[in-house]
């Protein structure tokens, strides 16, 4: 008969202990490494309409294919984009919620709120620049030619005499559209009241009711009412021409204000702590779509110039974004407690 051996007691523990991790540990490899193994969210600060959300849902569906899971647009409207921005600061770093941010979520806000709450520095981990976009002036074209407005010296005139009177719509505060608009009023000397939205797509229906006055959007969320006629655009707010709308001039040009200069930008983001191989993954394939010939030709018909950089080199344009755009926030004299 075969005597039984025998283990001490911590033997035994320190094997039940190997065979476990023998178990999970495999599998929990497994899945980190099948990322994505289920539908991941894009979260967009605004409403359905203006070019943050028509950005994601051009890019949504090219990372779905490249991915093989959903990728799927969340709209988290309110506060210039601080709500959308801060559900995703305080979600899991896990590659499974993503934020199309813009230079009001992540280079005007930290000067313009008082009381942020997110870090757009600490809290987030950049992936890639999507797309740079200039801000155009547009008037309803009826409302503009009720008023005898053809140009941007002619609005300066006419609001001018008639201060308070005309109202500023934006997509939010802090917004790069209403930065614009203000740094617009600061330089000319225009008092307007400004009427901030929960997103360009709002802002833009009461500016083709002929409800507004007047408005600095993005580019691409404008450009289809300006071909249609039913908006006139008096300058881009960039430093260059617009390839999208080459007769149209510069502000600084039409306004005669040199240095004139206040454009947007977007660019997708990942909670703080997302693993640098999913960030990687995440910046080649956005980086490819935006590449593509047919997405590269429908951006810039649309007036937004594709991005695709490193997460470093987004990193730093962040940083210098934000150091930039301080002392114009400073300067408009706009400030959100």
């Amino acid at each position: 008969m075969t005597t039984p051996t025998t283990f001490p007691r911590r033997r035994l523990v320190a094997l039940a202990t190997l065979a476990v991790a023998g178990m999970v540990l495999p599998g929990m490899a497994a899945a980190q490494g099948a990322w994505p193994n289920k539908p991941v969210r894009i979260v967009v600060p605004f409403a359905p309409g203006g070019t943050t959300d028509i950005l994601a849902r051009v890019l949504a569906p090219e990372l779905t294919k490249a991915f093989g899971q959903p990728f799927v647009v969340d709209n988290r409207a309110g506060a210039g984009g601080n709500i959308g921005a801060d559900v995703v600061a305080k979600s899991p770093g896990d590659g499974y919620t993503l934020l199309m941010g813009t230079v009001g979520t992540h280079g005007i806000n930290k000067s313009l709120y008082s009381k942020l709450p997110y870090d757009p520095q600490k809290d987030f981990a950049p992936i890639t620049l999507v797309a740079g976009v200039p801000n155009v002036m547009v008037m309803n074209t009826k409302r503009a030619q009720e008023l005898g407005v053809n140009s941007v010296t002619d609005f300066v005139k006419y609001a001018k005499s008639r201060p308070g009177q005309l109202n500023m719509a934006s997509s939010g505060n802090g917004t790069s559209i209403h930065l614009a608009g203000e740094l617009f009023k600061s330089r000319t000397g225009v008092f307007m009241t400004h009427i901030p939205y929960r997103g360009s797509g709002p802002a833009m229906t009461d500016m083709l009711a002929g409800a507004m006055d007047v408005m600095f959007d993005n580019l691409p969320s404008a450009m289809p009412h300006i071909k249609s006629g039913a908006l006139t655009a008096f300058a881009v707010t960039s430093g260059v021409r617009s390839a999208a709308l080459p007769d149209v001039p510069t502000v600084a040009e039409a306004g005669k204000l040199d240095g004139f200069e206040a454009s947007s930008w977007f660019g997708l983001l990942a909670p703080a702590g997302t693993p640098a191989d999913i960030v990687s993954r995440l910046q080649q394939e956005t980086a490819k779509a935006l590449n593509q010939p047919a997405v590269k030709e429908r951006l810039l018909a649309q007036g937004a110039i594709p991005g695709g950089n490193t997460p470093q080199e987004f990193t730093r344009m962040i940083d210098a974004e934000i150091a930039k755009w301080a002392p114009v926030v400073k300067a408009s004299g706009a400030r959100v407690d």
